[in-house]
């Protein structure tokens, strides 16, 4: 695996992506952060370490107001320009890419997969709705992306646990991942009878047997 790191000029400002490359790989994954945190989230860094052996080069993106310094993330509008800004540079290498992200980053996998022409879509601890407001549901960014879609949520995320998401539906299918004893950011407590080795096990290997499937 090769590592490397690229900035990239887009309307919303200057974003960065952190290639993982495989040495013959046969797609890209591209998967942004969330509102609270960066590309050092545990599960990023656990796709970006395991699945370049896989064949499967990895693309942490940073979006503009991150890469910024900012505290606060931009309005979805922007977030959304910033990530169709940065898309040519991940089809640049000529392979499938597949639009991921975490929480508030997998809303905007979800938004612009279809228009961008993404293989499939990685959920990562999707915001099904803000913490105690089921009411506020955001289930037709997911089931609207009109792409693959795998889910993968923690049983533990007050922004929608695994029993709280929609079924699939023949018009609208996507598959769903349970991560046990998973909070928003797949912490596990110590006092769980699992790890939190376990649990980005689990992670990594569902993503990874779903995106050898994925028909590309």
């Amino acid at each position: 695996m090769t590592t490397r790191t690229q900035s990239v000029d887009t309307p919303a400002g200057e974003a960065r992506i952190t290639w993982h490359r495989a040495s013959e790989p046969r797609l890209v994954l591209a998967v942004s952060h969330g509102a609270g945190g960066g590309i050092e989230a545990r599960d990023l860094q656990a796709l970006a370490a395991a699945l370049p052996a896989r064949g499967i080069t990895v693309a942490l993106v940073e979006q503009p107001w991150r890469v910024a310094g900012k505290k606060v993330a931009a309005a979805p509008k922007v977030l959304d320009e910033g990530w169709r800004g940065l898309w040519p540079a991940l089809v640049v290498p000529g392979l499938p890419v597949v639009a991921g992200g975490r929480s508030a980053g997998a809303r905007v996998a979800c938004r612009t997969a279809a228009a961008l022409g993404a293989a499939g879509v990685l959920a990562l601890a999707f915001p099904l709705h803000p913490p105690g407001r089921p009411e506020k549901s955001r289930a037709e960014e997911l089931t609207g992306s009109g792409r693959p879609t795998l889910v993968v949520q923690g049983d533990r995320d007050p922004f929608g646990r695994p029993e709280e998401f929609p079924p699939p539906s023949a018009g609208d299918p996507y598959e769903l991942v349970e991560v046990a004893h998973a909070d928003h950011g797949f912490a596990v407590p110590k006092k769980a009878d699992t790890t939190q080795e376990a649990a980005l096990r689990t992670i990594t290997e569902a993503v990874g047997e779903w995106l050898g499937r994925l028909p590309v």
